[in-house]
């Protein structure tokens, strides 16, 4: 059995603090760095990945194999995992998993069903008609991070809303371990889900391969990529984003909990420390009006951890990116929330509704004692890929819209065209662009 560490022991570890009601311009500069952080601020980390992709853009599979060999994430063996090799992992994985595996699927499945857009048609005026048209993609690549920890939760939350989309071609790459092994879960989750193929790559040579393809070895390149991935795959989905359709630019995992006097100091340590456990760069806020229970969470955090496999990833991430803020009242620290928009917020208080009802900008939000993050992350049936870096303000959840695209089918008679060819008219003469007046004037008889 663990021991308890000691209160005064446990309070060895402590927060940074972050004061929102300080007035001191070293506070101020340090909240708004925090609230317009990027994705990828590395500019070493960007130049790095440009050399990757303008190799396998140039160069195929062999510079995928390299860049395997220098960074690691490949084998020795073909890039490619086929349906065969992997229907046979599923048929290998343990009852229990495959049970958990297949309720995850059902729920992701469940929820992502409610998002199918639809064809609409609406008509403007007599004799015009727009169709907005909705097409799911052809081909879709989807990241799935491994190597030191295997995510097949990843594959079904990119994976199933594609499914759902109807999307004919489905691609996931995702690396092998330091080893060049690739984990049983992540194949069998594969052969679950029915997919032709996996690609052994991980980092920006596999986003560069889903982007222009491997021609030398017949393999297209995709019509959009999504997933999480850390700073490399990030930059890398940036840069192919002017050749091929990407989800959003998601960093490094972020944990926010809003809590107040009424929560239980033991769950919000639990759910601080969640989003940490994925590497040492993700933050963990803690967002107060109490400073009583910032120093109770403080305590069983420090109790937590030796309890914790990844201690030392963790341990890292609340060292350099872990913080607690203190507000003035509730409603402050809302606000600070709505500015920062994490990626994962738990809201811990008194009357959580009231909260929620005010919070606009988060990628997914659990409501309340007994929502902790990772129920999201397995098994709601809610999507686990989300906006970072701030971008919850403007973008939400991996969704099944995010599988297709709208285009808008114009249909026109002659009753139509006259009752707006004035307009068209006057607005291409005001912009001296008169071959868009002839374009009307061809049709309706005055061609002088």
């Amino acid at each position: 059995m663990t021991a308890t560490p000691t209160p005064q022991a446990a309070a060895t570890f402590r927060f940074r603090r972050l004061d929102l009601s300080s007035k001191d311009p070293a506070t101020v500069e340090t909240i708004r760095r925090l609230v317009r952080r990027g994705a990828v601020q590395d500019s070493t980390i960007r130049d790095g990945v440009h050399e990757i992709l303008e190799d396998v853009r140039f160069r195929g599979s062999p510079a995928v194999h390299e860049a395997a060999s220098r960074f690691g994430g490949g084998r020795d063996a073909s890039l490619f995992v086929e349906r065969a090799e992997l229907a046979a992992a599923a048929d290998r994985l343990p009852a229990p998993l495959r049970g958990a595996l297949e309720q995850a699927v059902g729920n992701v499945r469940r929820f992502a069903e409610t998002q199918r857009p639809s064809t609409a048609r609406t008509t403007i005026a007599p004799g015009i008609e727009i169709e907005r048209r909705w097409t799911p993609l052809a081909r879709v690549g989807a990241y799935v991070p491994g190597g030191s920890a295997p995510y097949p939760s990843t594959l079904v939350m990119t994976v199933v809303p594609a499914l759902v989309a109807g999307v004919r071609d489905i691609v996931v790459a995702s690396p092998a371990d330091r080893d060049g092994r690739l984990d049983e879960t992540v194949l069998g989750t594969a052969g679950i889900l029915g997919l032709k193929s996996l690609l052994v790559a991980g980092g920006a040579q596999a986003i560069g391969a889903l982007a222009y393809g491997l021609p030398d070895v017949g393999f297209d390149s995709v019509d959009r990529i999504v997933g999480p991935g850390n700073a490399w795959v990030t930059a890398a989905k940036i840069e192919v984003s002017s050749v091929v359709g990407i989800d959003l630019p998601a960093g490094p995992s972020e944990g926010m909990v809003i809590a107040d006097a009424a929560a239980d100091p033991v769950l919000v340590a639990a759910d601080l420390v969640t989003q940490a456990e994925h590497g040492p760069d993700s933050p963990a806020i803690l967002v107060t009006p109490n400073a009583g229970l910032a120093a109770a969470v403080e305590v069983e955090v420090a109790a937590l951890l030796p309890r914790l496999e990844r201690r030392a990833i963790l341990e890292s991430a609340l060292r350099d990116h872990g913080l607690i803020v203190l507000a003035p009242d509730l409603a402050q620290a809302i606000d600070f929330a709505n500015d920062y928009a994490p990626e994962h917020l738990s809201v811990d208080v008194a009357d959580a509704e009231r909260a929620v009802e005010r919070l606009t900008s988060a990628g997914s939000i659990f409501v309340g004692p007994w929502a902790p993050e990772s129920a999201g992350d397995y098994a709601t049936g809610a999507n686990h890929v989300l906006p970072t870096g701030g971008l919850a303000r403007s973008c939400g959840p991996l969704a099944v819209e995010t599988f297709g695209r709208f285009s808008q089918v114009q249909r026109i008679n002659r009753e139509g065209l006259e009752g707006i060819a004035e307009t068209i008219r006057v607005l291409a003469t005001a912009e001296g662009l008169t071959a868009h007046r002839n374009a009307v004037d061809a049709r309706l008889g005055d061609r002088s």
